[in-house]
C-alpha cells in the first residue's frame, strides 16, 4: 500500500462528512475535492472515489458496528468518519489489514494527535472480534441492508418478498453498459472491435452492450468520434418505448444530460425540442449530440433553457407527436451508481416529488398532437412516484389512456434493478379524441 493512502483515507472522510452530515451531492463534494488535489495520479483519484462511495454504500453497516465499538462518544466527529472509511476497508477492501490500521492512524494523528491511540484500538477490536460484529448488526434491518429503516419499511409494503433482492442489488457494483450508436456502428461490428481490444462484454438490448469489467471511456474504440456512450440499459428503453420515426416533432422534457435526447435521435431523424431549466446541464446535451455526431440539419436538435411544468414561458404553440417526460424523482432506482442518495433523501421527500411530477405532467399534455404518445419515465422504484402519479393523472385526463409495453419481468411498467439495469419506471399513454 502507498505511503499517500493516509492521505486518500483523510480526504474520503471529509467526503462522506461533507455529505452525511452536511446534506451535500457526493459527485459534487468529489469534484471539488479532486480539483484541489490536481496533482493526484489517476489511481489516486480512482482509489478517493472508491472509499467514499463504497463507505457511503454500506454505512447502515458500518455505522451499527462502529456503534457497538464505541463505549463513550468520540472526542472529534471527525474521526468518526475516518473510521468508518478504514473500517470498509478492512471488511470490502483487497489492502493489508495492517497496512489499513497503521495509515488510519497515521491519518487520525493529522487530526489531533490524542486520538490516534483509540483509532488503532477500535480497528483492531473491530479485526479481532469482526464476525461476531458482523453478525450482531444483520439483527437490525437498517445494519442488514444498509439503507434507513423508512426506505426499507416502503419497499417491503409494496413488493414483499422481493424487497430483499432491490435491497441488495442496490448495494451491488453497477455495471457498466454502452449504447452502440446505429448511426456510426452496428452492435454486433463494435462487439467484435471489443473483442479486437481484449474487452469482454456481451449484448444484453438491441444497441446495449455490458461490459465484464468497467473501463475508463478513453480505453473504447471510438468513444470520443461518437461510436458509443455510456448509458444503462434501463435507460435505454426510453427511447424504443417512446415509439418515434422520421419526420416526427418530439419534445423531451428534463433532458439533460442527454442520453435519451441523442438516442432518439440515433433511432430516427425527428425535430426535437430538449428543454431542461438548468442551462449549465443542458450544455451537457450540446456537447453529447456534438460528440456522437447529431448536429446536422437531418438529426437537428433545438436545445432550450425552460421548466417543464411551466412550458408557457417557453412553448411555441406548435404541438408534438411524441413526448418524453422524464421527471425529477427519488432515484430510488439508481443508488448503486448514487449511493448518497440513501442517506440524502427523507420519506416526506417522496410525496413532494409527486406532486411535482404530476403537475408535470399536467403541463405537457395539453403540448401532445391528437393520437400523440407521452411516455412517462422515472428511474424510482416507489409506487407513490410511479403508478399511483399515473393512476391520479389518468383519473383525471379523459382524453388518456394508457397503452402497453413489453419490459422484461416488468410489474406494470416497472423495472427492478437487477445485474443487467438498474430500476425504471414506464407508462405510455396516448392521446385520444
Amino acid at each position: 500500500m502507498p505511503a499517500e493512502t493516509q492521505h486518500i483515507q483523510l480526504a474520503a472522510s471529509i467526503v462522506v462528512q461533507q455529505v452525511l452530515a452536511n446534506g451535500r451531492n457526493l459527485n459534487q463534494v468529489l469534484d471539488e475535492s479532486l480539483c484541489n488535489k490536481a496533482t493526484w495520479m489517476p489511481t489516486q483519484r480512482a482509489a478517493l472515489q472508491d472509499l467514499s462511495y463504497g463507505t457511503l454504500r454500506y454505512y447502515g453497516q458500518l455505522q451499527e458496528i462502529l456503534d457497538m465499538l464505541l463505549h463513550k462518544p468520540l472526542p472529534d466527529e471527525r474521526v468518526r468518519f475516518l473510521l468508518l472509511v478504514a473500517m470498509y476497508q478492512l471488511q470490502y477492501g483487497k489492502s493489508a489489514q495492517h497496512a489499513v490500521v497503521d495509515h488510519a492512524v497515521r491519518a487520525a494523528q493529522a487530526l489531533s494527535p490524542r486520538v490516534s491511540g483509540l483509532v488503532n484500538a477500535i480497528l483492531r477490536n473491530f479485526l479481532r472480534n469482526q464476525d461476531v460484529l458482523l453478525e450482531q448488526s444483520g439483527q437490525s434491518a437498517e445494519g442488514k441492508y444498509s439503507y434507513p429503516q423508512w426506505w426499507i419499511d416502503e419497499l417491503n409494503a409494496q413488493y414483499g418478498e422481493r424487497s430483499a433482492a432491490i435491497l441488495e442489488a442496490g448495494n451491488q457494483r453497477p455495471p457498466m453498459t454502452l449504447r452502440v450508436n446505429q448511426r456510426r456502428n452496428s452492435t454486433a461490428d463494435y462487439l467484435a472491435q471489443l473483442a479486437q481490444q481484449d474487452l469482454s462484454a456481451r449484448l444484453i438490448e438491441p444497441d446495449a452492450l455490458q461490459l465484464d469489467k468497467p473501463v475508463p471511456v478513453d480505453r473504447l474504440l471510438g468513444f470520443f468520434d461518437g461510436l458509443v456512450s455510456v448509458q444503462d440499459a434501463g435507460a435505454q428503453y426510453a427511447a424504443r418505448l417512446l415509439d418515434v420515426h422520421d419526420g416526427m416533432r418530439v419534445l423531451d422534457a428534463c433532458a439533460a444530460p442527454g442520453g435519451k435526447t441523442a438516442h432518439i435521435l440515433e433511432r430516427a431523424a425527428v425535430n426535437i425540442v430538449a428543454v431542461d431549466k438548468d442551462a449549465k446541464r443542458l450544455q451537457l446535451v450540446a456537447e453529447n449530440l456534438q460528440r456522437l455526431g447529431l448536429t446536422s440539419q437531418l438529426v437537428a436538435a433545438q436545445l432550450v433553457v425552460g421548466d417543464a411544468a411551466d412550458p408557457d414561458k417557453w412553448w411555441d404553440g406548435k404541438s408534438f407527436q411524441r413526448i418524453l417526460a422524464d421527471v425529477p424523482c427519488s432515484a430510488s432506482g439508481v443508488v448503486r451508481r448514487h449511493p448518497d442518495i440513501k442517506w440524502l433523501r427523507r420519506n416526506t421527500d417522496i410525496a413532494g416529488f409527486a406532486t411535482q411530477q404530476l403537475n408535470i405532467l399536467r403541463a405537457l399534455w395539453r403540448l401532445l398532437a391528437q393520437d400523440g404518445k407521452l411516455l412517462y419515465a422515472t428511474c424510482s422504484v416507489f409506487h407513490q412516484e410511479n403508478e399511483q402519479v399515473v393512476a391520479a393523472f389518468l383519473a383525471q385526463q379523459p382524453d388518456a389512456r394508457r397503452l402497453p409495453i413489453a419490459l422484461p419481468d416488468d410489474i406494470e411498467g416497472q423495472l427492478l434493478p437487477n445485474d443487467q439495469h438498474d430500476g425504471f419506471f414506464y407508462a405510455l399513454l396516448q392521446k385520444i379524441a
